[in-house]
């Protein structure tokens, strides 16, 4: 039994499935967290119900990144293991066959935006805060600086992670860390709303359409 991920569906949606992370106040991502988070991208990817996947925080916070206290507990080789489950778990998520949406609250930082960046959708808030802000506890990305940039390209990648600044929602927006942004009641149901437009096509064709972008 997980403690701070689940998987959620309901028969007003058939074929979506909210990946909820729950550990409040801040969704701090843990060991524990990343192998939940790992299993159940692996849960979704076999299932044959679900066509598209929305990735939710809350309706307060998407997460607020790696749990730094736990982190400056372990010694050189549990931090190697933690490093590697790490990028594991963003793979795992990433990889899963179907169309995939972050529905973004509050802050999306650190280890929490490299989450976010393993959908192929991102909805977010007006008035969400986010950063690559490892750096500033001291740290350097566990991982996600590729995907990061891909996203916005190679020299504003590293200009954020060496800063580990803040960026409101609008410059994520014009960055192209968000695809689409909304007022922060909505961000939900405008994820909801992403993931509904492909739930008619069947969950072969869609999972080999992803599979393209890999090659």
């Amino acid at each position: 039994m997980n403690e701070f991920v689940s998987i959620h569906t309901s028969d007003a949606h058939p074929g979506v499935a909210t990946l909820l992370l729950s550990r409040p106040p801040t969704n701090a991502l843990t060991r524990q967290t990343y192998r939940e988070l790992a299993g159940a991208a692996r849960e979704l990817a076999g299932r044959t119900d679900i066509r598209a996947v929305i990735l939710f925080g809350g309706h307060e916070i998407f997460s607020a990144g790696d749990d730094i206290p736990e982190l400056r507990t372990l010694d050189d080789a549990e931090t190697a293991a933690a490093v590697a489950l790490c990028q594991q778990t963003l793979d795992a998520i990433a990889n899963i066959p179907k169309p995939t949406v972050a529905a973004i609250t509050g802050y999306a930082l650190g280890g929490g935006l490299t989450l976010a960046l393993t959908a192929d959708w991102r909805v977010s808030g007006d008035n969400v805060k986010f950063g690559v802000t490892e750096i500033l506890a001291g740290r350097a990305p566990a991982g996600g600086t590729a995907r990061l940039a891909r996203t916005i390209g190679l020299s504003r990648a590293k200009e954020l992670v060496f800063s580990g600044r803040f960026l409101d929602a609008e410059e994520a927006s014009t960055l192209g860390l968000v695809d689409e942004m909304v007022a922060p009641d909505s961000v939900y149901d405008a994820a909801l709303a992403w993931a509904n437009r492909f739930v008619e096509h069947p969950a072969e064709v869609l999972a080999a359409a992803k599979a393209t972008f890999d090659n």
